[in-house]
């Protein structure tokens, strides 16, 4: 059934047939108070302009490489060769905010930014300023140069722009781009057969079938997938430069593969596209596949905070060198934790892609898991200052970060980063994140994330839902959905019920409902104006452990409450005390305390925590019962770490019972 009525979603499954839950047009749900609504005021106020004033000035330097394509500026290119790519993602944020707003300044600037993209793209649909502006590369001449990767991101974009806006400028500049790509890629060459490898061209390729209706662009996205694993790995002329193999996903076909390996980026974009494509050709070698992917991710490779890509540096199990990615199962080291903020947000991206397919909870659970802790982790409270990596201990004085040009961890959040891939990622998550609350089920609507907002928006039968969700979560469990508009007939309200969660209670207007942890609570019933839904979930501090094989946390623990991970960060220790000396009280107790003027608002948790006072600095040493200085201080949020000056901080610390 052709279903105009959800074609404006940011991602637009609505006539895909083989997902059991479809998104909501990307207006159809705001935050309106909050934990989430306060962060979308932060997106709108400060990330997004501030991100404009760095990208179009000449210290992000991004806008610039496109007027000098255009001739409207003389210079050379800077910036990563993923730059292009990067700026496409802020004017996708910058579009939601308009969606959301509709304020006609934002639409006015993406409309001078396409005007200048477009008279910079040459004749024939290429557009990518790095190659352009380059006299040593030629177009499609290297993989090392991201113009998939570019390409990708500037489908998905304008896609979002047309759906949001009606307009077609942004567009027609991306069919251009991908008939071309059609031209050059679809056709079985061995020239071309490795080059796809940063892989959001298969994502935008879908959505772009999805916009515009032409078939090509779907072949063309499963063509890229069949051709991973497919040749032989060794350099080639389009390879050299940048890693092989496993570090790309090539060594082994997707559909043969149980394994997340390499580049954690590169795999989740890429896991993600392939659910892309199965959402509308329903192949079941691809599903089985994902399957096995998404359980090793989340279940032997995925950090407490939601984070992925242990090392920076490293090999596969195939020992193929890889970086910024995933190592060995169970090998979750602490302080070198890449964790880059890309990856945790393609964790939550390929999971939403997943809960649309199969309508499991368990998917939901790992967005807000990322959203909670490490996708949040990258930026700022006030929103102007970043982290590419994301480790859950920094220590002082333990590496060099000029060691060399591709170090992107850093001691603090940083104004700007060099490698600007993380900034733009997360605003836009953020800035749709609403949209990921609720999604349409055949017969009804599925309540994914918590938070105080309203959904207003119809049914796949065309009729009319409006919802309205009170809740102070994550700091308080109660959550209260209201229904304030429906049809007369019977149809089912799903609602999440999270994993984290030690009991549940669920009633309609006060009469119980069966609540099964981990599930969807699907209720149906014909409802009226007025019901209301309520799910207590009581929140209390628990401590959590890792699997015995992690051999980085045995013995300690870490805090969590609700969906939100703890860290105890160097501020709130005595003065010249080290995070490596502070220990765990198991007798302690743990007081929940919510203080609205602290870290933007947010729920400390009280507590005593030892202080080893008998330390040397040599590597090995005779032991006998430590010394032990009791402190009285506070944990807070992880993702709230880094806001008062340059810090140590721990999530894991071991337990003295």
């Amino acid at each position: 059934m052709k279903n105009e009525l959800h074609s404006k979603s940011a991602m637009n499954n609505s006539e895909s047939p083989y997902v059991k839950l479809r998104s909501i047009n990307i207006d159809d749900s705001q935050w309106t108070s909050g934990f989430w609504a306060d962060k979308f005021q932060v997106v709108k106020d400060s990330m997004v302009p501030y991100m404009g004033d760095v990208l179009c000035g000449d210290v992000g330097h991004a806008l610039n490489n496109f007027k000098i394509a255009a001739g409207d500026k003389k210079g050379e290119h800077k910036g990563m060769f993923w730059h292009d790519g990067d700026f496409y993602k802020f004017m996708e944020a910058k579009t939601y905010v308009y969606a959301h707003t509709k304020d006609e300044n934002l639409k006015k600037e993406l409309d001078e930014y396409i005007d200048i993209i477009a008279r910079a793209q040459e004749e024939d649909g290429y557009i990518q300023t790095q190659i352009q502006l380059r006299a040593d590369a030629d177009r499609y001449e290297n993989r090392k140069y991201h113009e998939m990767y570019n390409t990708g991101h500037l489908l998905i974009s304008a896609c979002v722009h047309h759906r949001a806006t009606g307009q077609s400028n942004f567009l027609d500049i991306a069919v251009k781009q991908a008939d071309l790509l059609y031209t050059i890629f679809f056709p079985e060459t061995k020239q071309y057969g490795r080059f796809g490898f940063n892989q959001t061209q298969i994502m935008g390729l879908v959505e772009l079938y999805r916009t515009v209706g032409n078939k090509k662009y779907l072949n063309l996205a499963e063509q890229f997938i069949n051709r991973r694993g497919k040749y032989e790995v060794e350099h080639h002329s389009t390879t050299v430069g940048y890693p092989i193999g496993d570090m790309v996903q090539e060594r082994t076909p997707l559909r043969e593969s149980s394994e997340a390996v390499g580049h954690a980026v590169l795999a989740l974009y890429y896991y993600a596209g392939a659910a892309d494509v199965y959402a509308e050709t329903g192949e079941k070698a691809l599903i089985d596949a994902l399957d096995k992917l998404w359980a090793n991710v989340t279940e032997k490779k995925m950090y407490a905070t939601g984070a992925v890509g242990q090392a920076h540096f490293g090999a596969s199990t195939n020992l193929d060198m890889i970086e910024e990615g995933f190592i060995d199962e169970y090998m979750m080291p602490n302080m070198t934790a890449y964790n880059e903020t890309c990856a945790n947000l393609c964790n939550a991206m390929f999971s939403h892609r997943m809960l649309s397919i199969h309508g499991e909870s368990k998917y939901a659970d790992i967005m807000e898991l990322v959203l909670y802790n490490s996708g949040l982790s990258g930026i700022s409270i006030e929103g102007k200052d970043y982290f590419y990596s994301n480790p859950l201990r920094m220590v002082n004085n333990t590496r060099d970060y000029e060691a060399h040009e591709n170090v992107t961890e850093t001691p603090d959040r940083e104004p700007y980063l060099s490698c600007f891939c993380c900034p733009p990622n997360l605003v836009r998550t953020l800035a749709k994140s609403s949209g990921w609350a609720y999604s349409l089920a055949d017969n009804g609507v599925s309540v994914n994330l918590f938070g105080a907002s309203n959904l207003d928006t119809t049914l796949r039968d065309g009729s009319p839902i409006k919802l309205s969700q009170d809740t102070e979560y994550p700091w308080k469990g109660l959550v209260k959905i209201k229904v304030e508009a429906c049809k007369s007939e019977a149809f089912d309200i799903m609602v999440r019920i999270p994993s984290w969660a030690k009991q549940a209670i669920l009633t309609v207007n006060g009469e119980a409902e069966t609540a099964e942890i981990g599930t969807f609570a699907i209720i149906n019933r014909a409802w009226q104006v007025g019901d209301e839904i309520v799910l207590d979930l009581p929140i209390e501090p628990v401590l959590i452990e890792g699997h015995p094989r992690i051999e980085e946390v045995r013995n300690q623990v870490a805090v969590k409450y609700g969906p939100v991970v703890y860290c105890i960060e160097s501020p709130d220790l005595p003065a010249d005390e080290e995070i490596l000396d502070v220990y765990f009280d198991g007798s302690s107790t743990l007081t929940p305390n919510y203080k609205a003027d602290f870290l933007g608002g947010v729920t400390t948790i009280g507590l005593d925590l030892l202080l080893r006072k008998d330390k040397t600095d040599t590597m090995y040493r005779d032991v006998k019962k430590p010394e032990w200085e009791k402190h009285a201080t506070q944990l807070v949020p992880y993702f709230a770490w880094s806001n008062r000056g340059q810090a140590e901080m721990t999530v894991f610390m071991p337990v003295v019972w």
